[in-house]
This record gives structure tokens, sequence and C-alpha cells, in this order.
């Protein structure tokens, strides 16, 4: 009688934390995460409160037009948020191709320590306004804008290509896990602690990440010579990004519908004004769309053999986009959650689909050239599609905004599927291994 094979468990469907150096880095950045999550929450809920029922009056063409100052004042959150990334982006990026690259990582988390550290300390004091609160967050996206090359052009050298697409799921299913928590504690600590003990728990939840690095047994170094660190090496990365249809179309689709279809700035007005939700409410909306991206990334974790994933990708949008409409068309909170959650796991199969492959079709000595670029696509997007919700919906209404948003994200991923048979055609990405260790 021939033995029966083992049944596979969980363990074994998640090969990527077998890697000692990538659990170790899961962990910290989970930590780290919800911390990064929770003032997010808080920063927003933030402005909102400091400028609740405030209006702004324009001359337009000789009339008057008052703008909600509220909504004015998310959408500028969104804009402090990306004009770092659009400046030091490339530089992160080429520094992250040129250095030690968990060097880098040591010195950006130090940096956001700090600056988290300086937002809760002005905050607790009573000191804070809306143009410190605005440069502080500028601050910590400007790191950002270092850090996150750096980070994924890490990840491919601590577990091996055939489990490359798992760290990404896994990655994914990590950043929505902490964004469910990170709004839910973040809307419980700021109901009964206030904001800036939120601000204080992400300056400590910094030290999880920082553990993390220094006990990594990975040491590498530079992808390339730091002889190589001018324009002509900006340029390369570039011209790869650009000429390489299938990272660019996907750059592309991700900028779009996130431009458009970005209502995460907008919760809390839907939640104070339009649900009447208070501090806790609002904490639970904010995690809608992570939970949706848990589900959807534990099924992608478990099962990294996805098939047409241009198919996939593109229809992953478009429900993105349709689901971001219908949001906005509901004054009901337990359709609201759904719709936002809707939007959150269309959202992870596809961010999975694009991550992987742009990953594996990118040599090692561009990986932080090509990430940075990515990095004001898919960081942009969202920080500009922010002001420009807040911008719409101060002129003609938070649900206008939304709805108007989705509609387009549908029409212009439409366009793109079109303009671009190459995605719609793609199945899996060819790349080199990198190559590591399980431990």
């Amino acid at each position: 009688m021939l033995p029966q094979s083992k049944k596979p468990t969980i363990w074994s469907r998640l090969p990527a934390l077998h890697y000692r150096d990538y659990r170790l880095l899961w962990i910290g950045l989970f930590v780290s995460t919800i911390g990064s999550q929770m003032q997010f929450t808080a920063v927003n809920w933030h402005v909102y409160e400091l400028l609740r029922g405030q209006t702004y009056t324009i001359n337009l063409f000789g009339r008057a037009i008052d703008l909600g100052a509220e909504a004015l004042g998310l959408g500028t959150l969104g804009l402090v948020r990306v004009i770092p990334i659009i400046l030091f982006a490339l530089a992160g990026g080429l520094l992250a191709d040129t250095r030690d690259r968990r060097k880098l990582l040591i010195w950006t988390q130090v940096a956001s320590t700090i600056l988290a550290g300086l937002l809760a300390f002005l905050t607790l004091t009573g000191t804070v306004t809306i143009p410190l609160i605005y440069f502080l967050t500028a601050a910590l996206a400007g790191v950002a804008a270092f850090e996150q090359p750096s980070r994924q052009s890490l990840i491919p050298h601590l577990v091996s290509r055939e489990d490359f697409a798992n760290a990404v799921s896994l990655n994914t299913l990590m950043f929505t896990g902490a964004s469910v928590l990170g709004p839910a504690l973040g809307g419980i600590v700021l109901a009964y602690f206030g904001v800036g003990s939120v601000y204080m728990a992400n300056a400590v939840s910094f030290l999880a990440i920082l553990i993390s690095l220094t006990l990594l047994q990975y040491r590498g170094h530079a992808a390339v010579s730091s002889a190589g660190l001018g324009l002509g090496a900006l340029l390369d990365g570039l011209r790869f990004t650009f000429r390489t249809p299938m990272i660019w179309s996907t750059m592309l689709l991700d900028f779009l519908a996130t431009f458009f279809s970005s209502a995460r700035t907008m919760l809390p007005i839907v939640a104070g004004d339009i649900l009447g939700l208070g501090p806790v409410g609002y904490g639970w909306l904010s995690a809608a769309q992570p939970i949706g991206s848990i589900v959807a990334g534990s099924m992608t974790a478990l099962n990294s053999n996805m098939k047409r994933q241009g198919a996939v990708l593109l229809v992953s949008v478009l429900i993105y986009g349709a689901a971001t409409a219908l949001f906005g068309l509901t004054a009901s909170f337990i359709l609201a959650f759904f719709f936002l959650a809707l939007t959150g796991a269309a959202d992870t199969v596809s961010t999975v689909i694009r991550a992987t492959l742009r990953q594996l079709m990118t040599p090692d000595e561009l990986r932080g050239r090509m990430t940075s670029v990515n990095m004001v696509f898919f960081m942009g997007g969202p920080q500009l599609g922010e002001l420009e919700a807040g911008l719409v919906a101060a002129a003609f209404g938070v649900p206008f905004a939304i709805v108007s948003g989705g509609i387009a994200t549908v029409v212009l991923t439409l366009l793109i599927a079109w303009k671009y048979p190459v995605l719609r055609q793609f199945d899996s990405p060819v790349a080199e291994p990198v190559g590591a260790t399980a431990a």
C-alpha cells in the first residue's frame, strides 16, 4: 500500500516565513506599521477637529463661494505628504542602489522616531498648530522617501525567487493587518487618552523595526558602486522604468486609480457629518478597507500561483473604482463599511500582482531606482488625490467628490486596458533567482 501524502498545512503554504531574516523584518514592520496607521488616523481627525465648522470665502468670476475649511485642511494633508516624495524619492532610490540598504533603513527609522516624538511632545504640551502638523507630516513623508526604496529592494535578498511572491503577499497582509489594528486602536486611544498619546505610541513603535534591523544576519553590500552616484545613474533608472511596458503601465494604472478614488482622507467628514459617528466609530470605519485587504491578502498568501494575472489586475482595479463610487452614494454605516472593505480587497489583489512582477522583472542594480520611481506614482497618486478630493468636496460636497472619483477610475482603467494589450495578456513574470536560504 502506497503511503499517503501529507496534507499541506498553513505553515507549509507560507514559505517566506521560513526565512529567519524575513520573519524578523516582517514582525518589526508589523508593529511599526500599526503605530504609523494609528498616527495617520489621528492626524486626519486632529486637523478635522481643529478646523471643524470653519469656512473660507473666495471670489470666483465675481461670485463669493464658501468652501469648507475642514475639507480643504484634509486635502492639504495630502499635498504636504506628496511634495517630499516628489522631491526626494529618486534620490532615495539612488541611495538604495549605491549604499548599504540595511544601514539606510536604520537611520531612517531613527529619524522617524524623533519626528513622531516631537509631534507627540508639541501636542501634549498644547503648543501644536496646523502649520506644525503639516511640517512634521511632510518631514515624515520625506523620511519615507528614503526608507521605502531601501526596504523594498532589501526583501528580494531575504527569500529565494520561488518564495518571493509569497513574501509580497505576506507583506501586503502584514500592512493590511496593521491597518486594521492601527485605526481601531487609534480611535480608542484618541477617544480616551487624546491625540498626543496616539503620536507617542507611534514614536515608540519604531523601536520594533530598529531592533529587527539590528538582529538581521544579512549584511549584504551596495548593488552598484557609489562612484555611479549622479545624474546618469538616475536617468538609467528612469529609462528602464519607462521603456518596460509592463512596469510603466502598472505604475500608470496605480497612479490614476488612487488619484481619483482616494476617499480615505474624507473619512472624518463622512463619519462625523454624514454618518454621525464619533472617534471610535471613525476608527472602525477607517479599518474597513484593511479588513477587506486581510481577506484578499490571506487568499493570495495561501495561493501564490495566480493565473492570468494581467486580467485579474485590471478587473480588481475596476472593482476598486466601482466600490468607491457606491461608497459615496450611501448614508448607511453598514453599507459604507462593506463598500470600503471591497475597495481594500480589490486594491490588495492588484498590489500583490504589481509588486511581484516589478521586483522580479527588475535587475538588482536598478531595484532601488525603479522602486523610487514607482513610489512617486503609488504614493503621489493617493496624496495628490486627497488634495483633489478636498478641493472638489469643498466646492461640491463630499459625496460628489467620492462618486465622481470612482467613476473616473473605472473609465480610465478601461482606457489603459485598451492602450496596453501586453497588460491584458500578462500571465507570469520572468526573472533570475535572487537567492536566499531558509533558516
